[in-house]
């Protein structure tokens, strides 16, 4: 047994005649790490850092992250969420099984890879993957756009501007990220509104993080999307992460 290191990667690999073999003897073992790269830096390198390095104690790091060690608590945080952490139900088994073997096998960790299979065997069997609904389904009503502009005016318009652009009101201030609009619309593309919703929550405003409730919060996203023109629906986004994570942002219909 020997290691080598690949794309980031430290495999455990056993020569044998010929061939050396990846962890689990598995042909597809570097197709299956690298759809994982792309998962992780698509889906959680905003939170958990390009390097796994994190920035505790909001978002853990999981470089030299003992916990990866339990397959079964992977899967269960990836499918039902934890903390600060949003779920992702709408990852089918082989995309869990990718995103689960990267992080437990990138950067200076050595935890083994987790196969379909095994997501299947440790994952909770009425909790299969979902079809999302996209952002320009109607998924906010014209009333809580309404009450978020309100919100954002109170708690966010100082720092990321009047049109939600990123320039503050006080141009002696830096610039901030854009909130609505193509710039954001290409920076959260494929993410959960989830995803958005608990990455606000817990850090914004950014010198009093979780300061909203979590309608407010999710009132400022509805307003966000109305303003990137989104059409409104019938019924309002829930504060819930399990339903904001059926929801993809998506640049187009």
């Amino acid at each position: 047994m020997r290691k080598i290191v690949t794309g980031g990667l430290v495999l455990g690999c056993v020569l044998v005649p010929g061939a050396v073999i990846a962890w689990g003897a598995q042909a597809d073992d570097a197709a299956r790490l690298e759809q994982g790269r792309q998962l992780y830096e698509a889906r959680c390198a905003r939170c958990h850092g390009a390097g796994g390095e994190g920035a505790p104690p909001t978002f853990p790091a999981l470089v030299g992250n003992d916990r990866l060690a339990d397959a079964a608590r992977i899967v269960g945080v990836l499918r039902e969420g934890s903390g600060n952490m949003p779920p992702f139900p709408t990852l089918t088994a082989d995309e869990t099984s990718s995103l689960a073997s990267y992080v437990r096998n990138a950067w200076t960790n050595d935890f083994g890879g987790v196969t379909p299979d095994d997501v299947a065997a440790l994952a909770d069997p009425s909790a299969q993957a979902g079809t999302a609904a996209s952002v320009w389904d109607g998924v906010f009503t014209e009333a809580q756009a309404a009450r978020g502009r309100l919100a954002y005016s109170g708690a966010c318009g100082f720092c990321h501007g009047r049109r939600l652009n990123g320039a503050p009101d006080d141009p002696d201030m830096r610039s901030t990220p854009p909130l609505a609009r193509a710039r954001f619309l290409r920076e959260w593309e494929g993410r959960s509104l989830a995803t958005l919703f608990e990455y606000t929550r817990v850090t914004m405003p950014e010198d009093n993080p979780t300061s909203l409730t979590e309608a407010e919060y999710v009132d400022v996203i509805a307003y966000m999307l109305s303003a990137s023109g989104m059409p409104a629906g019938a019924n309002e986004l829930p504060a819930d992460s399990p339903g904001l994570a059926q929801i993809l942002i998506r640049q187009r219909q």
